[in-house]
């Protein structure tokens, strides 16, 4: 059997499957609808297989990067989950101190995935830590389908509190000179919009493809924007016109980019979702937003 490619499958899996990620439907009902796209050549197991995240071969940054210090810390979340743990990585040869970044995960946990972003981000020079909103929960599980089911144990508030105290852990700490911003992805861009609503003196916040905040918490954001959203995710991009209007009314500093005929995920090289030109554009971006408001 010859293997898949992103252009045998149709963009109804690619939706199918966001749908299921974003927990609209159970895995039982998911297999049943993802079955009917399994014809000819191919299998269910073979698409099933195909369109789930390989964090084996997509990691760009190992745990072991002989130019990191990459470890695993536990900070206080008194209006959370109380003690959190989250993946902290500096240079090793770094003499000064360095601007930090806050690394949101996606609605499953800190998987292999999210670490890798937390190392990538530091190896541009920024102290970075990636928490785990699952460590109440005895942590992210092993694999996403268990790791979403966990975080919907979770009330999102609590777990905002958990990243605000992570802000406010990598502040004060002796290795950041008191700038921190934050990225975040999916679940983790709506903790990025509501961070720059939480936080008056975050220095800038990049989420890529968040839910927006509501109009009337648009008003107190102060921090700059960087605004990542894919080209055919209409679930999210519903909200932007209206969070368009809020904040040209408030005078918030923003930018936004639509990456066109990409898929919500597309900075995830672990799926098949992965559009490698708009992720690499987009995280070109990004640092270049972060060093202009972290490091400037």
């Amino acid at each position: 059997m010859k293997e898949l490619k992103k252009e045998d499958i149709s963009q109804e899996v690619f939706d199918l499957y966001d749908d299921y990620a974003h927990n609209k439907m159970d895995r039982k009902e998911f297999l049943q609808k993802l079955s009917l796209y399994a014809v000819g050549a191919i299998t269910l197991p073979a698409l099933l297989s195909f369109i789930s995240p390989n964090y084996l071969d997509s990691i760009s940054v190992k745990s072991n990067d002989p130019r990191l210090k990459s470890e695993f810390i536990t900070y206080d979340s008194p209006k959370g989950g109380k003690k959190i743990k989250g993946l902290f990585s500096i240079l090793k040869d770094t003499t000064k101190k360095l601007p930090g970044i806050i690394v949101v995960h996606e609605n499953r946990g800190l998987n292999p995935y999210i670490e890798d972003v937390g190392r990538r981000t530091a190896l541009e020079g920024f102290v970075t830590l990636a928490p785990d909103a699952l460590s109440p929960l005895g942590g992210y599980p092993g694999n996403d389908d268990d790791g979403r089911a966990m975080q919907k144990k979770r009330d999102r508030n609590e777990m905002l509190e958990d990243f605000i105290a992570a802000y406010n852990y990598l502040k004060t700490h002796k290795d950041c000179n008191g700038k921190v911003g934050v990225v975040g992805f999916c679940f983790g861009g709506w903790i990025s919009n509501m961070m720059a609503v939480k936080i008056p003196d975050l220095a800038a916040a990049v989420p890529y493809y968040g839910r927006q905040p509501s109009q009337e918490n648009v008003v107190k954001i102060k921090a700059p924007l960087l605004l990542q959203y894919a080209g055919l995710d209409k679930r999210v991009n519903a909200g932007w016109s209206d969070f368009e209007i809020a904040l040209k009314e408030n005078n918030i500093e923003h930018e936004a980019h639509f990456y066109e005929n990409v898929n919500h995920g597309f900075h995830n090289n672990t799926t098949p979702r992965f559009e490698k030109e708009a992720a690499d554009l987009s995280w070109e971006r990004t640092i270049a937003f972060f060093n202009k408001h972290l490091k400037g």
